[in-house]
């Protein structure tokens, strides 16, 4: 399956409307590129429902939320909904903020979302209506670790039940939920973190690949999820290699997405279902 995510996705080459946050707005673009889907950012109410209508998928982003971008997001997503395109919420934030939150719970009562993805503090956060996120990281109480898998499992396949939705928490151990199953990834490394806009850039790749698998969501989350760790992956080796730092992974990152196939994305996958 992860084979046919990625010829889809690749023959599709789907175009995805962004709206999204201006800190990480240039490496979502780019990254959407090198996987070989295409990007278009529009956030003006006066011209959002049309350039959703010319898209396949749309992201929304709330890591910069304003009160203009808040209405643009509930008119894109509605038009989205009507023409029967996934649409992607990434709640950056959410549980800091009461703006955040509850932006963040409206969309998701509002819109028929295909995925929401996020890190645990943003997804509980959702879940509750609160919690502990410090800024746009998880806090460091909310980390699934192999000892509280299995608790994290029954968490997120419960939320995906009751929310209809595709549930991607990422971290260290990356959990995709359907109602009835959880998809287990253990790729990515520790520098992806490290930089502004690894969850952005995998918020972006995630909707293209829904898009271009709309049939398969669950499957597609996981295939998108599993890409962008095993780029980290790779990035990482060959920035330390080179004895870079940060900015040369930002760069790398995106290179590896580029130079991603689908034996690599297959082979070196490590993915567990439950």
């Amino acid at each position: 399956m992860l084979q046919q995510m990625f010829r889809n996705l690749k023959e599709r080459a789907p175009l995805i409307h962004n709206i999204t946050n201006y800190v990480t707005v240039n490496d979502v673009a780019n990254l959407l590129l090198a996987s070989g889907s295409s990007p278009i950012m529009a956030d003006d109410s006066m011209e959002v429902e049309e350039i959703t209508s010319l898209c396949s998928g749309l992201h929304l982003n709330i890591g910069t939320l304003n009160r203009r971008t808040v209405e643009s997001m509930f008119l894109a997503g509605k038009r989205a909904n009507e023409l029967g395109h996934p649409v992607l919420l990434d709640p950056v934030g959410a549980g800091a903020s009461k703006f955040r939150t509850e932006t963040a719970l409206r969309l998701r009562k509002e819109i028929k979302l295909a995925a929401i993805r996020g890190n645990i503090s943003e997804i509980k956060a959702m879940a509750f209506g609160s919690g502990t996120t410090r800024g746009v990281d998880a806090d460091v109480a909310d980390a699934v670790t192999e000892e509280n898998v299995e608790e994290a499992v029954r968490f997120v396949k419960g939320l995906a039940r009751t929310s209809g939705t595709v549930i991607a928490m990422t971290g260290a151990i990356d959990l995709v939920a359907e109602e009835d199953r959880v998809f287990l990834i253990r790729n990515g490394d520790p520098m992806m973190p490290r930089i502004t806009g690894s969850g952005c850039m995998l918020s972006a790749l995630t909707t293209a690949y829904l898009a271009a698998n709309p049939e398969e969501r669950g499957w597609a989350v996981a295939a998108a999820t599993v890409a962008m760790g095993l780029a980290g992956e790779r990035a990482a080796e060959k920035t330390k290699a080179a004895k870079a730092g940060t900015g040369t992974f930002r760069s790398v990152l995106i290179d590896e997405i580029y130079n991603l196939d689908e034996t690599t994305l297959v082979k070196d996958a490590k993915i567990e279902i439950r």
